[in-house]
């Protein structure tokens, strides 16, 4: 009974710069990890968007002993595709893990350089800047208006950096944004539909490095088919790990939420 149970215990270990402890996923893989997450936390039976109002023209969080305010745009959501004109849990989550796991000692972002993907309003990346990163915050050209607002409205007197600039998943990056490659690449709801997983994994493929770049990832849990769809990709060219809720923020946690860490394997010679 002890050597089955050993036997079933979830794999532990530290990713990247993050020296708190994650699951490992490829243990029980991309159909096992989504199972887990669907059977354990029960996402549907949660109430959706717990820490954001997306009916209203922006949203404030205390966050890094400032008071942010994001503006958001409702109307916009009525357009096919369109999911960064207002805030959702997962960019909640996220921010709030980064000033939990510095605050902490678990991540250093002090002089980092982060890449933000599908950065939309900008949340994650204006708290990053606030806590010493240099960020580039980036998104879709039509995107770029509200998340450009949002970083002047937020990102004034950070101890960091934020600049925005378009990108679209798929093409090829900066060479600037690559010389030398980013410690961090973060994004909220980024794994959202089938469609895209091919073109994320090739611009997280473009922007990290193995052993020096962290991919920080915080998913909403709509749909498992796509959830294992991406994990399933991404496994052949990361390892993948998925933070428990004890190390995220004690007031932020959501089971309609998973937070994961990648991290680039190295070439095979």
């Amino acid at each position: 009974m002890e050597m089955a149970e050993a036997e079933e215990a979830p794999a532990l270990a530290r990713m990247g710069a993050f020296s708190g402890t994650v699951r490992l996923v490829g243990v029980s893989g991309a159909a096992g990890e989504t199972m887990l997450l669907w059977a354990l936390g029960q996402p549907a039976a949660q109430p959706q968007n717990a820490f954001v109002r997306q009916a209203a023209h922006s949203l404030t969080l205390e966050a890094c002993g400032r008071r942010l305010s994001l503006l958001q745009s409702p109307s916009s959501m009525a357009a096919p595709g369109v999911t960064g004109a207002v805030v959702w849990d997962s960019g909640v989550v996220l921010a709030k893990f980064l000033e939990h796991a510095v605050d902490s000692g678990r991540l250093a972002l002090r002089g980092a350089r982060v890449v933000e993907l599908g950065a939309g309003c900008g949340l994650a990346g204006c708290v990053a800047a606030h806590l010493g990163a240099d960020v580039l915050l980036t998104d879709l050209p039509d995107r770029l208006k509200l998340l450009r607002k949002n970083v002047d409205l937020n990102a004034r007197d950070v101890r960091g950096s934020a600049r925005v600039a378009e990108l679209v998943w798929g093409d090829d990056a900066d060479p600037d944004w690559l010389h030398p490659p980013p410690e961090f690449v973060i994004g909220s709801d980024v794994i959202y539909n089938e469609e895209a997983v091919d073109e994320l994994l090739i611009t997280l493929r473009q922007l990290s490095w193995p052993h020096t770049t962290t991919i920080i990832l915080a998913a909403e849990l709509r749909n498992d088919v796509v959830l294992e769809c991406f994990l399933d990709a991404a496994m052949a060219d990361f390892q993948v790990g998925c933070v428990e809720q004890d190390e995220w923020h004690p007031e932020f946690r959501s089971t309609r939420v998973a937070l994961f860490i990648l991290v680039k394997k190295p070439s095979p010679p």
